[in-house]
Formats: C-alpha cells, sequence, structure tokens
C-alpha cells in the first residue's frame, strides 16, 4: 500500500471535519482533537507506580498488571491504529516525587493519561497537578473515599465495597467484637479507621485501642505486646507495603494465632502474602473486591497469562487487577470518543465504561467517577491463596463520601450546576440522543 502524502491526508481529514460540523452531532472538542489523535506513531500513557521504596512490594505488581494490558492492547492492534506507549517513572515511593513525575508526565512527555499512585498520600500530592493542567488520572488502589475530582477515576475499592460489610461480619460471624486498631501514619489509615469506629458504633462493637505507625516503619514488638494484654479479640491492621510483611511475622514469632486473635485487614494481598511466607498469614482474614482465588473462567485466563509472562510464581491481587482493567478503560474510552483529549475522556470516553474484569463485570459510575465493584472476604490458606468464605449477592455501588459520616453529601458530574461550575468548553446539556447540542 502506497504511504499518503500529507496533503492528499489533510485534504481528507479537513472533509471529514466538515462533515462531523455538517452532522452536529459530536462535541466541538473532539472535532478540534481528531487531528491531534492522529498525530504520531503512538499514543504515550504514563505509567506512575514506586518500583523502589518501602511500597514497591505492591506498586510493582500494579506497574506489572498495567504493562500486560498495553501489551495485549497492542497485540489486538493498539487503539485507533496506533501501539500505546508506556512512558514509565519511579517515585521511588516519595510523596514529592510522585509530584514531580507527574508533572513531567502531563507537560515534557504529553501524556494521554496517568495510570499511577497507591497511597491516598501519592495521590493527593498529584491530584492538584492533574486538576491545573487537565490531565487524566486513573487511581487503582482502595482508599478511604471522601473525596471527588473530575479529573481522577477511582478503579479501586471505597468503604461501601470493603468495610461496610466487613466489620459487621467480623462482629456478628466471627463473633470477635473488641477491636485493636493498628495503621500506618498517613491519611488513608486515619480516615480509614475513623470510618471503622463509626461502625463499630452502628454494629456494637468496641474500640479497646487505636494507635499508628510512622510511614516504612518495620519493628512492632512494642505495639504487639500492648496487643496481648489489651484484652482485645481481633486486629484490625491498615498498615501498608513492607509494615505488613514484617507485622504478621513478628505477629507470629510472638506467639500469637488466627484463633487466638485474628488480623483483619482491607490492605493484606497475595503479594505481601508470598513476601511474608504463607505460614505467617495463615487463618487471618482480608475484605476486597478480587483474590487470585475467584472462580471465573475471566479470571483463570487473567491469572495464567500473568504468570506466562512474570514467573509461575507470581501472583495477583486486587489493587493490580484493578490497574489492569483500569488500562483497558481507558483504551476503550479513547476508541469510543476517538480522540485523546482530556476532555472527552473526562466527561464522555471513560464514565459509564464497562469490562469484564476478573472479578466480574465492573463499570465506572457516571455520575461520580467510582467504580461498580464486588464485595469479597477471604480466609489466609497454607497456599498462600486466600479462600473466599463471603461475597456480596451483586456488584456495589461506589459511594465517595461516606454516608454515615457525611450525610447528604453527594458527587455528581452529571449536574448541570456542577458542569457549569466546572467551566466545560462545551457546558450545553445533552440531548435525549446522548449528543450534545452546539
Amino acid at each position: 500500500m502506497k504511504r499518503l502524502k500529507r496533503r492528499t491526508f489533510l485534504k481528507g481529514l479537513g472533509a471529514g471535519i466538515s462533515g462531523i460540523l455538517a452532522s452536529r452531532t459530536m462535541p466541538y472538542f473532539f472535532v478540534r482533537n481528531i487531528a491531534q489523535a492522529a498525530e504520531g506513531d503512538t499514543i504515550k500513557v504514563g505509567i506512575l507506580h514506586s518500583l523502589s521504596g518501602t511500597i514497591a512490594i505492591i506498586e510493582t505488581s500494579l506497574h506489572n498488571a498495567e504493562l500486560l494490558a498495553i501489551e495485549e492492547i497492542n497485540a489486538k492492534g493498539g487503539v485507533l491504529g496506533k501501539k500505546l506507549e508506556p512512558v514509565i517513572e519511579d517515585p521511588q515511593s516519595m510523596v514529592q516525587v510522585f509530584a514531580e513525575k507527574a508533572k513531567k508526565l502531563l507537560l515534557a512527555d504529553k501524556v494521554v493519561a496517568v495510570l499511577g499512585c497507591y497511597t491516598s498520600a501519592s495521590r493527593q500530592a498529584v491530584l492538584p497537578i492533574f486538576e491545573q493542567y487537565n490531565g487524566v488520572l486513573l487511581y487503582p488502589t482502595l482508599y478511604e473515599a471522601q473525596e471527588c475530582s473530575k479529573n481522577c477515576f477511582y478503579t479501586g475499592a471505597v468503604p461501601s465495597q470493603q468495610l461496610d460489610n466487613f466489620i459487621p461480619w467480623i462482629i456478628n460471624t466471627l463473633g470477635r467484637k473488641k477491636f485493636y486498631l493498628i495503621g500506618a501514619n498517613y491519611i488513608y489509615p486515619k480516615e480509614t479507621n475513623r470510618e471503622v469506629k463509626a461502625l463499630l458504633r452502628k454494629h456494637g462493637g468496641q474500640l479497646v485501642a487505636e494507635e499508628y505507625a510512622p510511614l516504612g516503619a518495620t519493628e512492632f514488638s512494642t505495639s504487639i505486646n500492648k496487643i496481648a494484654s489489651s484484652g482485645c479479640d481481633v486486629v484490625f491492621s491498615d498498615l501498608v507495603g513492607d509494615q505488613i510483611v514484617a507485622f504478621y511475622k513478628q505477629y507470629r514469632e510472638y506467639g500469637i494465632t488466627a484463633k487466638d486473635i485474628p488480623i483483619c485487614s482491607p490492605i493484606t494481598t497475595e503479594q505481601e502474602i508470598a513476601a511474608m511466607g504463607s505460614e505467617n498469614a495463615v487463618g487471618h482474614y482480608t475484605s476486597f473486591d478480587y483474590f487470585q482465588s475467584v472462580d471465573a473462567p475471566e479470571n483463570k485466563s487473567f491469572v495464567e497469562r500473568y504468570k506466562a509472562r512474570y514467573g509461575r510464581n507470581a501472583v495477583t491481587n486486587a489493587v493490580m487487577q484493578s490497574a489492569y482493567f483500569a488500562t483497558y478503560m481507558l483504551a476503550h474510552a479513547i476508541e469510543k470518543v476517538k480522540s485523546t483529549d482530556p476532555d472527552a475522556l473526562i466527561f464522555e470516553g471513560l464514565p459509564g465504561q464497562e469490562v469484564q474484569a476478573p472479578e466480574g463485570k465492573v463499570k465506572i459510575d457516571e455520575k461520580n467517577h467510582h467504580t461498580w465493584l464486588w464485595g469479597r472476604i477471604g480466609r489466609a490458606n497454607e497456599q498462600g491463596q486466600f479462600d473466599i468464605v463471603w461475597k456480596s449477592e451483586n456488584w456495589i455501588q461506589p459511594q465517595p463520601w461516606v454516608p454515615y459520616l457525611y450525610p447528604g453529601k453527594a458527587c455528581d458530574f452529571t449536574d448541570p450546576r456542577v458542569l457549569k461550575r466546572l467551566k466545560r468548553p462545551w457546558s450545553e446539556e445533552k440531548n435525549r440522543s446522548g449528543t450534545i447540542n452546539l
């Protein structure tokens, strides 16, 4: 096939744009960016996860999952006939470096979107940059909610999908009511534990003690001594990264078993269990939307592909699964709007995106940019996996604002009043066909 001359291509492109303008069925910002999406041989996507430092133990798996998805998408022909090109940055588990790298990806590398971050501290560090420069961030990690940003799409679990079923299950099914809370000293654990305490009051649980360790600290002998003498009958842990491995190991070395005082966590995954050894995790519990042990054809295929790419001993986990399907959602969004324009992706491409993920059917909520996910509770077994002991009957609606702490507060990016405040370049209301009235 002969290559098109530039003049011929632009002439054809101009005719296509004229046709679109005449049909008046597409927002103008789509039109002004079709040429942009057609430029170059690739579509750049930022990958912003720590490959070194204290959080690398889990963030590396997110990085790997996103690269696997990109490889699969490219093998199927790419997006808009172009390959996705990952632009990789390592923020080294340091909040300030996340902000620096995010700005570089948006302004210097000019990526179409960034798949990135893990801790809430890192997310909050980069959000002002995405909002200032109107970038698109896909954030794949569970988090404490209480946030809405038009520039961020949250594909990880929120409290309505993790805690709301987990806390009453611990109290009523395990019969454990006396909670000892231990977490890392930053935003997510403190806000999560505030939600846990509200649920304890609601369901008849009791707070015995609450403490926080500096992020990165891995010496817990004093804390475990306190736990042993506190009178608690369950530990709720939102320690992160290398802390999880250290805490579980030292907990077992002290002589406390899951039968004595189980550890229940919304964070501990197969990744940390692989690092600590299954003997240190057996019998303890985690609440997540996904486990590697999910019995579904889509998941079995996903696990096999992941192991084929990263080794037979590699394990999958909830947050990397969210990173994996988020990458597909981004690709589908670009295909849908046929543009790499951020406003096109923010207001039309990503909201409502639905895929059959390894965990089951998932969807980005059109109103709040969070994701409908499933609820599951797993008990760690001797193989380093989780036996699923509870599952939600259907996918669970995401609630960005916890209703028992913020009654009446909501997030709705489809509300005309919100759209007006955001000063969209195309703030006209949609007509019944779903297009924009220009």
